[in-house]
């Protein structure tokens, strides 16, 4: 889509936007969210609701219960309703080019939040997420030096398959710490990024290795599934954050909880807050045609229990985790 063309379609919309914000009742934006696996992804769905109504957009959401077809049908949905932008947090990254092209045929600009996807990028206006391969890296950076140069067996709770998340997590996870002799990643498996999950593939994980006698680390990619990890290790007579040590990402307030009782060891913050810098990125573009970096990196930070993990755990309860 040309300059041209793109002013063109913020001119036909220009009585939807005040010169600082968008008009009250004017702006129509369909949410296509995976689900609610996850601590972190309540909180982004509450988040972007707030930050929908800070703005006066009417948001039309839809949880597509973690499957890829009901986010397809959700997404013609929007189409048809001919709301003015959409936003989705997509499941898996392959599938998608087809209805994008349909969104892009209709100008209706779409904004990937928190997950990519394999499509060509001029079928979407950006994409608001963490550096997923660095969430990974500062995970693995973090084992690497608390372990030193004692051997250390790791088992990976992956998330869903076919994920960015997990794919990248789990990439930038492992160069980190395989480049060191003493590290070994001794078994990998998906929990589906799910509390529920990460407690059966921990219990299978502890069940193969000696009762978890063999295992120094578990690495999972998001907080969910290290909680359930965190349950198992308990049920098998071990000490988690102690005999066995845990490092996640997501930054929700149940791994500060964990950390309060000594039983997680690091954390990697994912903030819930995508909508926000992906609303003023649409609100430029609706605007007067400015167009957004594709890929806009929102901060990941490192926790462990020497940072006021109580003070995290309070602070994080009044966003909707």
């Amino acid at each position: 889509m040309n300059i041209i063309t793109k002013l063109a379609i913020a001119a036909s919309l220009a009585t939807a936007l005040t010169s600082a914000s968008f008009a009250a009742d004017k702006l129509v934006v369909g949410f296509s969210q995976i689900g609610s696996e996850s601590g972190w992804r309540a909180a982004e769905t509450s988040v972007t609701k707030q930050q929908a109504a800070d703005r006066g957009i009417d948001l039309k959401f839809a949880d597509a219960q973690q499957k890829q077809e009901n986010q397809i049908k959700a997404i013609r949905g929007f189409i048809a309703q001919g709301v003015n932008a959409i936003l989705v947090a997509p499941v898996v990254a392959t599938g998608w080019d087809d209805v994008l092209k349909e969104a892009k045929e209709a100008n209706i600009p779409v904004i990937l939040l928190d997950r990519g996807v394999d499509a060509p990028e001029d079928l979407y206006l950006t994409s608001v997420a963490s550096d997923q391969v660095k969430e990974g890296t500062v995970a693995g950076n973090w084992l690497v030096s608390a372990v030193g140069d004692a051997p250390c067996k790791v088992v990976e709770i992956e998330g869903t398959v076919g994920s960015t998340p997990a794919i990248n997590r789990k990439k930038g996870f492992d160069e980190a710490v395989l480049a060191h002799a003493n590290i070994t990643i001794i078994r990998s498996q998906t929990g589906e990024f799910t509390r529920a999950k990460g407690k059966e593939v921990m219990e299978g994980f502890l069940k193969a290795e000696n009762g978890g006698a063999d295992i120094c680390a578990v690495y999972a990619h998001n907080d969910d599934m290290a909680v359930g990890a965190i349950q198992a290790i308990k049920d098998a007579g071990l000490k988690p954050g102690t005999d066995i040590k845990v490092v996640s990402i997501d930054g929700v307030p149940d791994i500060f909880s964990a950390m309060v009782a000594g039983e997680a060891n690091a954390s990697v913050e994912l903030t819930p807050n995508m909508a926000g810098p992906a609303f003023d990125a649409l609100a430029a573009y609706l605007k007067d045609g400015t167009v957004p970096p594709k890929f806009i990196v929102t901060e990941s930070k490192l926790y462990t229990p020497a940072d006021n993990p109580q003070g995290e755990y309070d602070a994080r309860k009044g966003l909707g985790y």
